[in-house]
């Protein structure tokens, strides 16, 4: 009797351990959906269609579209304000909770007859789009989103390098909240998000979350995408980026530039005094340059632990892709029963640090040549050639310190070449 026992539960064992390896070896796309609290995934399995999710860098919502089919009319069309909870993943690895969503749209359609849930991150119509007059004078950037936070019931989380900033002066007249953030963040260079209820205020790029924790570096090779489209942008047409800006005992008309050159861009609002001018003419030139070369990656495999704000290296496509780090933008994440996809927007990331907005700064002719890489032990590290007194600096953050030199020795023979060019006097 006891042989029996035991023999069965050696099968028992051996059935679950084949389960196991057949997971591993022929992974399945997995997901669970929740709608207010109750688990409904075995009560769709047989009628999901799709699954798309956007997630989105900044403060526009992320959304779910969720397709089933109705076949046999019993579908039951869930309320506006209904709650969904999302979470994707593979049987070989699980699942990951990708958050929760409140219904807004819902569309029936056929034939054949297939019911469409639409969700969003987040409510922005009640409240953060509603218009507002309100002022701030002398505050910090983290003053005014904790006071934005505080009235929606949201946690507020402003990055370290953001949060003691002063606001000289901030009008919000007749503009919703979700302007002023938008505004704010342009301004400064960083994104305003809604995310697990809590609102963010960081630095586009920075590669870190507002609590200073380094967000994960990903690298992927060719094997890891299905398609591919990348674009170099002649982004040289504005050369530099102007702001005005008014001297409080003065009614003359000042400027801030950042860049340099004849072609500049004018910013059409006006600042109260030159250091939130230079700030906000900062931005928008990094965002230009930023720009400048851009990579859409989609991946023939998901990955349900991407979202914005990641950094990302790409071997095996072309050189001029793998030579620089490249920043996430939104995500998108596509699930059937047969296939779970991740397509990624992604742009080149510039270095960080006041000293590389400094070399943003001022044009002419420039003496060396300076660049950045990155380095995986220590962080972004420099390495510079030709004279320093006015160095021209390298757009890209790059992938390694080779791809970072070679860069850089290109540039430097230009630069002597157009120096020579100037001056045909001058020795070799």
């Amino acid at each position: 009797m006891i042989d029996q026992v035991l023999n069965r539960i050696d099968g028992y064992l051996s059935d679950a351990q084949a389960s196991v390896r057949e997971a591993r070896a022929y992974p399945r796309p997995i997901c669970r959906l929740v709608v207010d609290g109750r688990d409904i995934t075995a009560a769709i399995e047989k009628r999901l269609i799709s699954i798309e999710l956007t997630d989105n860098r900044g403060l526009t919502a992320d959304q779910l579209d969720v397709t089933l089919s109705d076949h046999d009319g019993r579908l039951v069309i869930p309320p506006k304000g209904s709650t969904l909870r999302l979470w994707l993943g593979w049987s070989d690895t699980g699942l990951v909770d990708k958050g929760t969503y409140t219904v807004d749209e819902t569309e029936h359609s056929g034939a054949p007859d297939q019911l469409n849930i639409r969700a969003r991150s987040v409510d922005l119509n009640a409240g953060l789009k509603v218009k507002r007059e309100r002022s701030w004078h002398d505050e910090t950037i983290e003053t005014v989103v904790q006071a934005i936070a505080g009235a929606y019931g949201l946690g507020p989380l402003v990055s370290a390098a953001l949060s003691a900033i002063q606001v000289v002066h901030l009008d919000q007249a007749n503009e919703s909240d979700a302007n002023l953030l938008s505004r704010l963040g342009q301004e400064h260079d960083a994104i305003a998000t809604v995310k697990a209820g809590k609102l963010l205020f960081m630095p586009i790029g920075n590669a870190t979350s507002a609590s200073g924790l380094t967000l994960p570096h990903i690298t992927l090779t060719r094997r890891d995408g299905d398609q591919h489209r990348f674009l170099q942008a002649d982004r040289d047409s504005y050369t530099g980026v102007r702001a005005f800006y008014y001297d409080v005992d003065s009614a003359e008309k000042k400027e801030a530039i950042s860049g340099g050159g004849e072609n500049i861009k004018d910013l059409r609002h006006s600042y109260t005094d030159q250091k939130s001018a230079l700030v906000a003419a900062r931005a928008e030139w990094n965002k230009l340059q930023r720009g400048s070369a851009t990579l859409s990656y989609s991946l023939a495999r998901g990955r349900p632990e991407l979202t914005p704000e990641l950094t990302y290296s790409l071997i095996g496509i072309k050189q001029e892709i793998a030579d620089v780090i490249w920043l996430g933008g939104n995500v998108k994440h596509s699930f059937t029963p047969d296939s779970f996809t991740t397509s990624l927007e992604l742009e080149s990331k510039l270095p960080d640090g006041d000293e590389v907005a400094e070399l943003a700064d001022g044009g002419g002719d420039h003496t060396g040549v300076v660049a950045w890489y990155r380095d995986a032990k220590s962080g972004q590290q420099k390495i510079s050639e030709g004279d320093q007194s006015k160095p021209k600096r390298l757009t890209h953050l790059y992938e390694s310190k080779a791809s970072a030199q070679r860069a850089l020795a290109r540039e430097y023979k230009r630069l002597q070449a157009k120096t020579g060019a100037n001056n045909p006097g001058t020795p070799a």
